[in-house]
């Protein structure tokens, strides 16, 4: 078997994630079928790439060597179709981001500021995963969050601008939940719950559980992406930390946790390259729709009232 660019593609896929499960997540394939496709690496090569552990893989000492050949090689491949696109299509502006309500409006402002230039959106639960992207040219910029006490594994070269130092995560709930009644709930008001994380989210299941352990709480965790979350919220099997813009439904109850034990830090990533007049124009415009989906949730809206929040300022 001759390597292609996908072998390298899921090594470093692996090696990042920490995990086979989760690395086939991140590439659209089954886990089986990435297990397969490493071991055929590993019989071309002729050497053992990842260490499998009970917590996960790692890469043995020849396997980081060839992570360290494979990454320049990818990033240069993507470098060159990122390059060869802007050449044949035209103005573009690449835009990674997690999950956000800002989205919308953030997008709405760049038509209007730069009418004569394309948008392409890709929206993706890892942080991590989107700023290697920008790093090596497939995205121009990254609106990312990082889970407090989890550090993002930022490339070199990136240029980093803050959107909010500290976004406190509110908690969902189901409507008929005893502290739904509450205005501010304490983390000891859900103590008997259930709480539910996606463990593909960089960051959000070692925050949870850090600060659930901080207040002497050990609940058990549940392992879920987004929607199913949100069906057991509602069904009242579990309770969840959930973004402060998050709109209000008729099925689901959001409240600010007394003192903001869990936050993240909103970041936008810039590549190398990216004129520092569109950088800024693409800074203020995301600024802007963040302020308005903030201000359209009353409970965040009272928060950052409460706290004085820069981002009230016009």
């Amino acid at each position: 078997m001759e390597l292609e660019v996908r072998h390298l593609r899921a090594l470093c896929a692996i090696a990042d994630a920490g995990s086979l499960h989760k690395a086939a997540r991140q590439l659209g394939v089954s886990q089986p079928s990435l297990t397969t496709q490493l071991r055929r690496i590993e019989r071309a090569l002729d050497g053992e790439l990842f260490l499998r552990e009970r917590t996960g893989c790692r890469p043995t000492p020849f396997g980081r060597t060839v992570l360290g050949r494979a990454r320049p090689l990818l990033a240069e491949m993507a470098a060159l179709v990122a390059e060869a696109r802007a050449l044949s299509q035209g103005p573009r502006l690449r835009i990674g981001s997690t999950a956000s309500r800002a989205l919308p409006g953030w997008l709405r402002r760049l038509h209007r500021r730069l009418p004569d230039t394309e948008t392409d959106l890709m929206v993706d639960v890892s942080a991590n995963a989107l700023l290697r992207m920008t790093a090596s040219g497939r995205l121009d910029v990254a609106f990312v969050h990082e889970v407090e006490g989890s550090p993002l594994r930022v490339p070199d070269g990136l240029e980093l601008r803050v959107l909010m130092e500290r976004e406190p995560q509110f908690v969902s709930m189901s409507r008929d939940h005893p502290a739904a009644a509450l205005a501010v709930v304490e983390l000891r008001d859900l103590a008997a719950d259930r709480w539910t994380v996606d463990p593909s989210v960089d960051g959000e299941w070692d925050g949870l559980r850090r600060v659930l352990a901080g207040a002497g709480l050990d609940p058990p965790l549940l392992h879920a992406d987004y929607h199913t979350a949100a069906s057991l919220i509602v069904s009242g099997e579990a309770v969840a930390p959930c973004q402060p813009t998050s709109g209000p439904r008729e099925d689901m109850a959001i409240r600010p946790l007394s003192g903001d034990p869990l936050a993240v830090r909103l970041l936008l990533a810039t590549r190398p390259g990216v004129h520092a007049q569109m950088s800024e124009g693409v800074y203020e415009d995301l600024r802007a729709a963040y302020r308005e989906a903030a201000l359209e949730t009353p409970p965040y809206r009272a928060w950052l009232r409460r706290n004085a929040s820069p981002l009230l300022a016009v």
